[in-house]
Order: C-alpha cells, then structure tokens, then sequence
C-alpha cells in the first residue's frame, strides 16, 4: 500500500487560492465563527483521507479569507462617528502628496477621542490638508483636528472600486483636516519612508528637469508623487505601468547587484571561499539586496511577490537543494496568501502572479546563453500581452495592442539600463552625494529619452484599445485560450485557442430596438451626467464636476462609463448649464469623442466652444424623439433657469432631464412637456428645496425619479421636504448617492423601468 503525497507547492497555493478567491464573491461575510470549523475539517481530512486534502485546503482558504476580511472591516470608522469632529493622533505612512489644493497623506491613528473621550479608531486614514498646509515630514507624528468618513466610492460602468482598494489597504477612514489650534507637530521620526523621501529629494535636487528627476523617482523608487494623468496615460498606452511602479524584474536586477558585488568579493578576496561557501553568499546577498530594494520600493505587490520567490530560492541554495520554477512561484504565492489573503483583490497580486505562471509555462525549454535571452525577452513580451490581455481588460477596461513592441523597448532599457544608472546614482546619494548629481543626471537624460519615444508611441493606432464591461465567463475562456495558445508543442491545434477570445473581444451587444433606449443616471458624487443611447445612436447630458485637484470625473467616469458600455461612438454632447459639477467634466468627454456635437444652455460660460441650446429643437433617432423644452428665448432669472432641459419620448414612454432648473421655471418646463406619458423624471437641482414643487410633479405625474446627489453631501440633497413631496404623489425615489449608477430601459412595448442599480447589481461584502 502506498501512502498518500503530500500536494505540491504549486497545487497548494492554487487550492488556498481557489478559496480565497471564492469569498471574495461573498455579498456578505458569514461569521467568523464559522471560519474555525473548516480550520477543524481540514485537519481532520487531512489525517483521515490524505486524497482529500485539496479540497480540504480550497475550504481552509475560504476560512481564511473570511476571517482576515472580517477584521478589516472591522477597522472602519464606526457609522455614529461619520461628519463628527475628531481628534486623533498618528504617524505619517508613506509619502505624503502635496498639490497646489492641498496636502494629501495617509495617517497612523493609535489615538482618538471625540469632545476628550477615546473612541474606537485604530489603524489607517486617508487625509487631505487644505488651505496652506504645513510641511509633512515622512515619519512624523502628529495631532489633529479632522473629520472623517467611512470609505466610499462611486459606483458606475467600469468605474474604479474604491471601496474594494480600501479595504485591501486597511483604509478605515477617509477626510480632511479641520482648521483648529490643536492641529500640531509632536514630534519627527525615522523609518524607511523618510529615507525614500530623502534619495527622492536628493534626485530632485540633482536632475534640473522636474519631469525627468519625476520619471527617475517613479523608475527607481517608485514615488509616482510628481507624476500627472497624462503621464499615465501614456504609460497605459504603452502598457508599462508596471515599469513605473517598480515591477519585479526591478527587484531582479537589485537582486543581480546583490550577487556581483559578492562575486568581485570573491574575485578579489580568493581565500574567503576557504570559510564561506560562494553559492549560498550570492544567494543571501541577492536576498539582501532585494529586500533592502523593496524596502525603498515601498513594498508594492510585485515587489513582494519577487521577493517571496528570491527568498525561496536563496533558502534553497543555502540548503544545497535542487528547486524548479513552479516551486518556488507556488510557495511564493502561499506565503502571499498567508500573509495577506485580502491581496486578491488587487489587480497587481493577479497581474504579477498569473503573468510569471505563463512566462515558466511557455518559455521553460528556451535555449542558453545570449541566443536564449534574446527569445526570452522577445517570446516573453508577446505572451505577457496576449496571456494578459484577459486580465487587464477585466480590471481596467482597456488594453494596448502596441503593448508587446512597447515593453520589447522599454523593458530592457529601464530594466538594464536606467534603473543600474539611478541604483548607482542612490548608493552614491547615501556614501557620498557630490559624486551622484552626474550619475543621476544621466538617468534623467536616459529616462527623458525613454519617455519620449513612449510618448511618439502612445499616438499610434491601437494604443488605446477598449473593448465593453467583460464578464466572468468571458474573462475565464480567453484565460483557458492563452493556455491553449500558448501550451508547450505537441498540443495538438493551438491555434484554435484564439477561438476562445472571441467573447472577449466580440461580445454579444444588446442594443435598443427601434423605437426603445436606454439611460444610465450616472453616479458622479454630486453633480450630473446621464448617458441616453438608441439603436444606433447615443448622447451624453452633463459630465460631472472637475475639481482644483485635477480629478475630473468626465476622465474617471463618466468616459470609462461609455466604454464599458460599448459605446464607440458619441453623437452629441449636451451640458445644461456652466456650473461645474454639471459642466466641468465636458472637456474630457468632448476630447475623448471629438466627433460629438456639443450644446449648452449657457454656452458663453462653458469651458470650452459650444452651441446655445434653445426651447424648439428637436431630432429624431431611431424611432425616438429629443426635444429641447428650456430655456426659451426670453428666460431670465437666476443661471441654474437657463439649463436645458432635454425631453426623450420613446415608443414605450419618456426620459425627462432637467438640470438645476428651479421652481420658477418648472410651470413652463411643464406646460412644454407635452401630453402625459409614462415619465422617468431625473429630479431637478439634485432634490434642492427649491425645486420639484407638488404642481410640478403633479403636471408630470412620473412614475419613477431618479436623484444624482453626493453622498453626504455639504447641500443636503435631496432636501427633506423634497423627499415628502415624491413620496406624497406616490412615486419612488431613486438617490445615485445610496444605489449607484441607475439604469433605465424603455422598450417599445413598455414604459421605462429600473433595469439595474450598480450598488446592487453585484454587492460585494466591501461595499457600504
């Protein structure tokens, strides 16, 4: 009788993964009571039925994940102490931001009180600093006076999940400094950051270009402080950002350093192999060396990663035993997973660890020396960008075809000859700083060089390829066709691995019949923008604020929204009136769509040329017709009057958008909105007191209202008296602020209904 093997480490990493993975599909985490009763299963399984132990560590993943998740969630502020003044006291982690607006950083609370009473805060914040904020050393501890809330983020199409970054990071709370006398330095300090701080200085100092001493920051450090949206957008047109924020083929060639030094050690001193083995020295110096690299990296996932699989391979060494790649990436990944179960729901932890399965898996039996590198670096890039495509089109909703020709330039450059040059420049920073201005200012000349090609690149066709929302089915049938793909020879029709993409890049579209469309009632904090598509046409009405920070939610909304909704094509553009959370995302949209044609109802006041939107206008697309019903020629009054107010009559029933208009110009919006019909109303001025009078929504008489308004916001929208007066007549009431991005359809055959609401569309146990 033969005893049972133990599973392998690549075997367990998967089955831990499985069921950590699987939790985090969870609407709401079980209790973690319950996460010591598998933890009792599998030891028994596993000494009962060794055969099963597989499936016994899926379940001790999932206990696992239940268990660390519940924590983390149980760090965010408690709900009584959201909008309340707190005092707490912290230390500053990571690298603070500071921006003409404000001061931006992250805070280690071990203290908080609230009217001089302690209260329940421990772990991380999210700060912003405004108004002049002081200098905030790396490390520092501080007190002040702040008020904060639990994370929470807007929820639309292929939009960003702040909520789910949160949590993986132990975010309990986010805010802003309050101005108050007890706000105050305590005292400096040290730690790894404030070093990082000061090399970042040091290149700052050295490099005279503030955008190259930033790529070099960003290259060598990965301190992306000095970075702008454009640059990353070129690095997403490339597909490197993995070079920007320090991947781990950098902590390879840290780790490469680490070995030569040991080796001219060697070289110089022959005896000291006499009492010090030079195999297992090169590999604890590797070790060093990386970790003290990713110290200065700022730990981030690929980071870590490497260096769990450096150490591997280092203790392997040390121990004089024989370990293959699949090994030491599979240990890699439990010690991941047991460290940090919650790093799953990084888009990094999938990126790094599925990337270097496919690199071991296809270029395993490549051949030696120079000849061998070359293929690996070539082959390497092309099944990086096609095993990845899946991913990444899941996580951001975008790929670059020019990707693979992009990282076959810039990986070795960066990799092999930037970041030696700015590795040299920083150890010359820390022994002796006069001889490392000249080194550094190499690297900015070799990173300014790098970065314009890049950005001669990120203009060619195929540079930004998006493709709409992809779903889970589609996302495992193109991971399942690069396997095939790419399968090492003797599979038989690899090729036909392709076949399984096509949902991918192919999905089936459900566009309106003729005479129906679609809305989506975007949520954009407190602001506007609705998307309104038919058969073949679309148009977008308002796009969000755009703020001093440089966020602009025409950029990180309401654009990726279109793409994930497979619009390619916009046909019109319309921003009722010039406020800016209404209007200061219409550059971005109109840049993204330049075909579009752009409206206003004050177009004199817009940011950028537009055409007056006036009572009388009127289209017809696909059996649905627009009319423009405000403002009329002679509107006056206050501007929020001469917003435009949009009515959309399909066959089924009607989409009405009003804008900010007030009560004052609701009884002519009214007496113009033609004969009743089934109406979705997108309530006026975000449910202000001002506007939604009983007589207004009694003429309308809507069947559904639909409230764009921020959470918590500082106006009090939607007023509660608004609240009484839909309620009242009897019609639901919808707020993006608590539901999210709303979806309308209206059919032919039927009048518009809520089709979906994004917060509850797919709850996940992170969400508010």
């Amino acid at each position: 009788m033969h005893e049972a093997r133990m599973p392998g480490a690549a075997a367990t990493g998967v089955a831990l993964l499985l069921g950590v993975a699987t939790v985090q599909w969870l609407p709401v985490l079980p209790s973690p009571a319950w996460s010591a009763l598998p933890g009792l299963i599998v030891l028994w399984v596993s000494l009962r039925w060794p055969r099963l132990r597989l499936p016994a560590l899926v379940l001790l993943g999932a206990a696992w994940a239940i268990w660390r998740g519940t924590l983390a969630l149980d760090l965010r502020l408690p709900r009584d102490l959201e909008q309340r003044d707190l005092d707490v006291v912290g230390t500053l982690s990571g690298l603070p931001q500071v921006r003409t607006d404000a001061a931006r950083f992250v805070l280690d609370v071990d203290q908080a009180s609230l009217g001089g009473k302690p209260v329940p805060l421990r772990g991380r914040i999210r700060l912003s600093w405004y108004d002049d904020a002081p200098v905030l050393p790396a490390c520092s501890r501080w007190r002040l006076h702040v008020r904060l809330r639990r994370p929470r983020s807007l929820l639309d199409p292929g939009s960003f999940d702040g909520e789910r970054s949160a949590l993986e990071k132990r975010i309990a709370a986010t805010g802003y400094v309050r101005a108050d006398g007890i706000n105050r330095l305590l005292r400096h300090g040290r730690c790894i950051d404030g070093l990082r701080d000061r090399i970042a200085r040091g290149i700052g100092a050295a490099i005279s270009d503030p955008h190259d001493a930033a790529l070099v920051k960003a290259f060598s450090i990965g301190d992306t402080r000095g970075l702008d949206q454009d640059d990353w957008e070129v690095a997403r047109a490339n597909g490197v950002p993995h070079l920007i924020a320090i991947s781990g083929f950098h902590v390879g060639v840290a780790a490469l350093f680490g070995v030569a030094l040991v080796r001219l050690l060697f070289l110089l001193w022959p005896r000291l192999a006499l009492r010090l083995p030079r195999l297992p020295a090169q590999a604890a110096a590797a070790l060093l060396a990386a970790g003290f690299y990713g110290l200065l990296a700022g730990f981030g996932l690929p980071t870590v990663r490497t260096l769990l699989m450096i150490a591997v391979v280092a203790l392997a060494r040390c121990s004089r035993r024989a370990i293959g790649g699949g090994q030491t990436l599979g240990l890699a990944l439990v010690a991941m997973l047991l460290a940090d179960p919650l790093a799953v729901l990084s888009a990094g932890f999938w990126l790094s660890f599925v990337g270097v399965a496919f690199l071991m898996l296809c270029l395993e039996a490549r051949p030696r020396g120079l000849r061998g590198f070359l293929h690996e670096l070539s082959a390497g890039q092309l099944v990086m960008t096609v095993a990845l495509l899946p991913l990444t089109l899941w996580f951001f909703g975008e790929a670059s075809l020019i990707g693979a020709l992009s990282n076959l330039i810039a990986v070795p450059f960066v990799s092999f000859v930037i970041v030696p040059c700015a590795l040299l420049g920083m150890l010359l920073l820390l022994l002796a700083p006069p001889a490392a201005a000249p080194v550094l200012k190499l690297a900015g000349v070799l990173a300014h060089v790098q970065w314009w090609l890049l950005e001669r690149m990120a203009t060619w066709p195929g540079a930004h390829w998006y493709l709409p929302e992809v779903s889970p089915w589609a996302l495992l049938l193109a991971t399942l066709g690069a396997l095939w793909l790419f399968a090492p020879r003797g599979l038989p029709l690899r090729g036909l691995g392709l076949l399984l993409f096509l949902p991918l890049v192919r999905p089936v579209a459900h566009p309106p019949t003729e005479g129906g469309f679609q809305a989506w009632v975007l949520d954009v904090g407190q602001g506007l923008s609705v998307v309104v598509r038919t058969r073949s046409h679309a148009l977008v009405y308002d796009a969000g604020a755009r703020y001093p920070s440089g966020f602009d939610l025409g950029e990180a909304v309401v654009v990726p929204a279109l793409h994930a909704l497979g619009i390619g094509r916009l046909d019109l553009l319309m921003v009722s009136h010039a406020d800016n959370d209404h209007a200061g995302g219409a550059r971005a949209v109109a840049d993204a769509f330049p075909q579009a044609a752009r409206y206003a109802g004050e177009p004199a006041r817009m940011p950028l040329p537009m055409k007056p939107c006036r009572a009388g206008q009127a289209w017809r697309w696909d059996g649905v017709l627009f009319r423009v019903l405000s403002p009329g020629s002679h509107t006056t009054g206050q501007r929020n009057d001469r917003s435009c107010v949009l009515a959309v009559d399909g066959a089924g029933g009607r989409l009405l958008l009003t804008g900010d208009i007030s009560s004052g110009a609701e009884p002519a919006v009214a007496a113009a909105v033609g004969p009743a019909r089934p109406t979705v109303l997108v309530v006026p001025h975000h449910g202000s007191r001002h506007s939604s009078s009983p007589s207004f929504i009694a003429a309308i008489a809507p069947r559904l209202a639909v409230v764009s308004a921020g959470w918590h916001n500082r106006f009090g929208h939607p007023h509660p008296l608004v609240i009484r007066r839909y309620a009242e007549a009897g019609v639901p009431l919808l707020d993006t602020a608590t539901r999210g991005a709303v979806e309308i359809d209206a059919t032919p055959t039927a009048a518009p209904a809520v089709a979906a609401t994004w917060r509850q569309r797919a709850p996940r146990y992170w969400r508010e």
